[in-house]
């Protein structure tokens, strides 16, 4: 009867998928002992308790890697203990789970920039690069234990798995053997759609996704330690996060009252100066010593004495922020006022639409437009993104047309590309309009041997790379000081997002967002340091303002020279599943459905949520989140990115 039972069979099979919990368990304590500075647990017995809730989500994705082993392990295929039925099985099981199992290991590194577990859409950020192999291999060698850490560990899961066997044996009454069969085989696929499902099979409930995991935590970033990374990238294998929002509350008037995605302003007469925006590379506000005078950190050191020195003539905000956590998420909100949910606009189904943007509304005003950027042209879809938004004349790697200052990982040094683009500069017709994004403040975290004994490492790697980048605008500004187009020209500085912290202040979960922006125009009256909320989608309409740009145009952020404030200061961003709507006294956490926490303006760790003292300004910074986020989605899903003519 045992035989018949297959009991034997079903032991194993339990055995082998119980390994896999064991190596999933032990991916989620590295993942945390790499990024504990960023995770923060405050016990021992609470990360214990993150782990159980974690079992949920570790069992979705392992049933969800070895559907077709379980399958295979329960069919009543009589010779399913063979040897040769056996191999296969051990080839299918390893091949699938090794393969889904690595994915853990790029988060021990790569969340510390992505600030979220890797999805399929963070893929779109590597599509275009030519260097993959280089920085693969540049990966290997600076992150080499990591490496280590997945061999090790997967000849472990190997090795374990050889110690669990049983003998082979068919059955004799088949009949028996295949009617037990089909029922255990119904039995085994009820409890897998439950585990798929996360532990429920009721039509009223949908299958856990990745926003789940937020349900459980006091502090909304462990609920990247609750999440394992095979599961954030298989629920968003075939998922579509742009979907047309409709929330009751929210009608039209509320989002032409609250959000106000038409601009306009009269507050200057018409010009026509040129603009250059400078796009820095990881630059976290953290670095610029000008930006952080009122933070008080002991012992604060910057590590942008050029940067500092011009924010003297500039008008810098300090209490900025990224609308985004990558590279390609900070080009479309700083150029098209497009910030970033859940996924990048560019990676959504519906970037090929007309955008209004700086593009659109210069060129319109007669300026010639241009993008530099040093890496690969294509890299991190800069060129296929400046396409859509209509940019004359793109220069990359191939327009500079020298390898000789190639730093052997992304792209051109900085200090060569901007006088590269100085030079070229000198040679377009005015107005012209055009960005930079730079690309040596970047790991590898290196610089040009020419200058290893001028920018050493400071307090952590990145330093040295910051200074090398700041050196490299100063070595710019002189040069572009001696062009005729300078004294008329507005320089924009900002970063795509930040990089490595070093100071506490800015490991807390909102300044992980915190950057720098700064504008300067020779002789102007835009002079001084504003401490409002600010952010990246706020350069669009602040240049427009500044150029007294005479038209209706779409922006989701606000002037941030309109001394009328028709707007008021506000900043939005994502950690991916969860959202912030920052303005006024609070800070909304929400989901995208409903608001799940209020904290105090000042609390930019989301320690002490408020909810349950909600009051009426709490109520209405819910609607806002709401009018925003349905104004987005459907604005871009309704290919509605320009102003409406009425």
């Amino acid at each position: 009867m045992k035989k018949l039972l297959r009991i034997d069979e079903y032991k194993v099979l339990l055995m082998r998928i119980g390994l896999a919990y064991l190596f999933y368990a032990i991916a989620r304590l590295l993942f945390y002992f790499y990024n504990d500075d960023l995770l923060q647990v405050s016990s021992f017995s609470y990360f214990l308790k993150l782990c159980y809730y974690g079992l949920t989500f570790d069992t979705s994705a392992i049933l969800y890697v070895n559907l077709l082993f379980i399958l295979l392990s329960i069919l009543p295929l009589v010779k399913n203990t063979s040897r040769g039925f056996q191999k296969g099985l051990f080839y299918l099981y390893f091949i699938t789970n090794l393969l889904a199992y690595s994915t853990n290991f790029i988060d021990f590194i790569y969340y510390k920039y992505s600030l979220a577990r890797t999805t399929l859409a963070a893929m779109n950020v590597v599509e275009n690069e030519k260097n993959k192999t280089i920085l693969f291999l540049s990966f290997i060698v600076d992150y080499w234990h990591v490496f280590v850490l997945f061999f090790v560990l997967a000849f472990l899961w190997v090795f374990l798995y050889k110690k669990i066997r049983f003998k082979a044996d068919i059955p004799q009454n088949k009949v028996a053997y295949f009617g037990l069969s089909s029922v255990a085989f119904f039995v085994f696929g009820l409890v897998i759609v439950a585990g798929i499902r996360g532990g429920d099979l009721s039509k009223s409930t949908r299958p856990i996704n990745l926003l789940d995991a937020s349900r459980h935590v006091k502090n909304i970033v462990h609920a990247d330690i609750v999440l394992n990374t095979p599961f954030a990238i298989i629920r968003t294998f075939f998922s579509n996060n742009f979907k047309k929002v409709e929330f009751p509350e929210v009608t039209e008037k509320v989002i032409a009252e609250k959000i106000q995605p038409i601009k306009f302003y009269n507050n200057n007469p018409e010009s026509k100066p040129n603009v250059v925006l400078i796009i820095l590379e990881s630059y976290g506000r953290e670095y610029c010593g000008a930006f952080n005078k009122d933070m008080n950190i002991k012992n604060y050191k910057s590590h942008t004495p050029f940067i500092d020195s011009l924010a003297q003539h500039s008008l810098i905000f300090s209490n900025a922020y990224a609308n985004g956590r990558q590279s390609i998420h900070g080009m479309s909100s700083i150029i098209a006022g497009i910030p970033t949910y859940k996924d990048a606009f560019t990676s959504s189904p519906y970037p090929k639409q007309k955008i209004e943007s700086l593009v659109s509304t210069l060129e319109s005003k007669g300026y010639t437009t241009s993008f530099f950027h040093g890496a690969a042209n294509g890299s991190m879809g800069f060129l296929g993104f400046s396409n859509i938004l209509g940019i004359d004349n793109y220069y990359g790697r191939t327009e500079y047309n020298s390898d000789e200052d190639f730093d052997g990982f992304w792209g051109i040094w900085d200090e060569p590309f901007l006088q590269f683009m100085k030079k070229t500069l000198d040679k377009q017709k005015t107005p012209f309009f055009s960005t930079v994004f730079t690309v040596s403040s970047h790991e590898p975290y290196i610089v040009p041997n020419k200058y290893k004994d001028k920018f050493k490492e400071g307090d952590i790697i990145m330093h040295k790379c910051v200074e090398y980048t700041d050196y490299a605008l100063k070595r710019f500004f002189e040069e572009a000081k001696k062009s005729p187009w300078y004294e008329d020209t507005i320089f924009v500085m900002v970063a795509d997002h930040g990089n490595q912290v070093f100071y506490n202040e800015y490991y807390q979960t909102l300044n992980r967002f915190a950057v720098p922006i700064l504008f300067f125009k020779p002789n102007s009256e835009y002079v001084g340091v504003n401490k409002d909320l600010a952010q990246q989608i706020d350069i669009y309409p602040t240049i427009l303002d500044m150029i007294g740009y005479d038209k209706p145009f779409r922006s989701w952020g606000r002037s941030l020279v309109d001394k009328k404030q028709q707007t008021k200061p506000f900043v939005v961003n994502s950690l991916g599943n969860i959202h912030h709507y920052s303005k006024g006294n609070y800070t909304c956490v929400f989901d995208g459905k409903n608001a799940i926490g209020f904290y105090d303006i000042k609390d930019k760790a989301l320690e002490h949520n408020l909810i349950k003292n909600r009051n009426a300004e709490m109520d209405n910074l819910e609607l806002e989140s709401k009018a925003f986020y349905q104004d987005y989605m459907n604005r871009v899903i309704d290919k509605k990115l320009t102003t409406e003519v009425k």
